[in-house]
């Protein structure tokens, strides 16, 4: 029988637990051996042993309380995207062009806190972070619930409120990368992509669920769309604490940035995650705008298709660029895209909602899936010339963190569509211009994963990324 020790758990956190964990003096101590304030020790998943032994178990214990708070995360992130439609309607007066600031600051901010989020993890623990990155969009909700009754409020304020939404776009980044930490490679993509689909539908069920929760037998009171996430948020954070756990394992590696900065391909999948993830972002955070501006018969609270099927389309991209290759499914993505952008041109000549909402949907879709797409591509590309197991390891570390910097750059598209918008409409009066602008972006895109990554000639045509 193996010889084994007693670690003493004090954990107020989980009271009735079993305070003794034995912990074998093997290579493979038991999954869950922790110290104080719940973190594990010893952390395995590559061992087989270790995982079928209890590993799996903590692993998926972990999981969903991210999934949750994640996707809390989210939904405070895209908050503004159906707020600020309905601020007309309760006495706000404020231009096109700060409309669209109102939308595009958070997706700047959560863009910007991506890195410095992932980088939390290792340093204050994955359980301590994610409580305490659920507590901190107490400040956005409660920020919101203040200023939307206030129609008096000067828009720099509005903007300053609008921009703390952006904690929530951080919230993806650690949560992403804690959970990196408790599954094996052979089953991390399947847990980050139901990780990364929890978040995305955050948008569209926030989309859907403030027109709801606003309407009274008194008229809107839009100061609901802040309070009807503190008992969310403060659920999130309960979960976290309660079932949660902290790894002394985790450690972040600088190195893998560094390895990702210095190639240039980190720098070309990025840009196609702007095309991608930006994307989604962008057109999830205008589209209610858009609807009430260009189609004001219509209900706003539609909006939320859009982020429903894109959200839903990610893990498809994964599944074809599985089949069919990341850059080529990344390349019929954007094709689809222009396609998108063409229809909605069309339909915006037309005037016709119909057309409008397909074509959206249609851009949504493909954004989604190009998503799947482009992550796809990441571990392949660096997989190429990893000829040696001490290269291999290199290239593993070193496309971890391309998608820690393509996750946060992506994210900027999120500001710029807005912007685009906004420039366009301010100078012509129309959102053509704009679309027309979009459309180009996506050929060049289109044609520079051909380019880099399927032209024949092209030194990574051989290796099928």
């Amino acid at each position: 029988m193996t010889a084994s020790t007693t670690v003493t758990s004090q954990d107020p956190a989980r009271p009735g637990a079993p305070t003794d964990v034995a912990t074998p003096t093997t290579s493979a101590p038991t999954p869950g051996a922790v110290r104080r304030g719940r973190w594990i020790d010893h952390w395995d998943p590559e061992d087989p042993t270790f995982w079928a032994d209890g590993g799996r178990r903590v692993a998926q214990r972990n999981l969903y309380p991210s999934i949750f708070a994640e996707f809390l995360g989210f939904a405070v992130w895209a908050s503004w995207s159906i707020v600020v439609p309905q601020l007309a309607s309760v006495g706000f007066v404020l231009s096109v062009d700060q409309q669209f600031w109102l939308i595009a600051v958070p997706s700047l901010v959560g863009a910007t806190l991506r890195i410095p989020y992932t980088f939390a993890v290792p340093r204050f623990g994955g359980r301590n972070w994610t409580v305490a990155s659920a507590m901190l969009l107490l400040l956005p909700a409660g920020a919101l619930a203040y200023v939307a009754s206030r129609p008096e409020t000067p828009f720099w304020a509005l903007l300053g409120v609008a921009a703390l939404a952006g904690l929530g776009g951080g919230n993806f980044a650690s949560s992403m990368a804690n959970i990196s930490f408790f599954y094996p490679e052979r089953e991390k993509g399947k847990a980050l992509g139901l990780n990364a689909a929890g978040g995305n539908l955050g948008t569209a069920a926030v989309q859907l669920t403030v027109p709801l929760v606003i309407v009274t037998a008194a008229g809107l009171s839009l100061e609901r769309a802040g309070l009807m996430f503190v008992p969310l948020i403060l659920l999130a954070a309960f979960l976290a604490w309660r079932f949660m756990d902290n790894l002394a394992g985790a450690r972040a590696d600088y190195r893998a940035f560094g390895a990702a900065v210095h190639n240039r391909h980190t720098w070309v999948i990025s840009f196609l995650y702007i095309g991608t993830f930006g994307s989604f972002i962008g057109y999830s955070g205008v589209f209610p705008t858009l609807l009430a501006g260009q189609f004001p018969e219509v209900t706003v609270s539609i909006a939320f298709l859009g982020a429903l099927v894109g959200s839903l389309a990610r893990p498809l991209g994964g599944i074809l660029a599985d089949r069919w290759g990341g850059a080529r499914m990344t390349i019929a993505s954007f094709v689809v895209m222009a396609c998108g952008a063409l229809g909605a041109i069309t339909a915006l000549s037309r005037h016709s909602f119909p057309l409008f909402l397909g074509s959206f949907l249609v851009l949504f879709v493909a954004t989604g899936a190009g998503n799947g797409a482009t992550y796809r591509m990441i571990p392949a590309v660096f997989r190429v010339g990893a000829t040696t197991p001490e290269r291999a390891q290199r290239a593993r570390k070193a496309a971890a963190g391309c998608i820690g910097i393509a996750g946060a750059i992506g994210a900027f598209g999120g500001f710029l569509i807005p912007r685009g918008f906004a420039l366009s409409t301010g100078a012509t009066g129309s959102l053509a211009p704009a679309l027309w602008g979009f459309l180009g972006v996506y050929a060049v895109m289109a044609v520079t994963t051909w380019a880099v990554y399927t032209r024949r000639s092209a030194p990574m045509s051989a290796a099928g990324i």
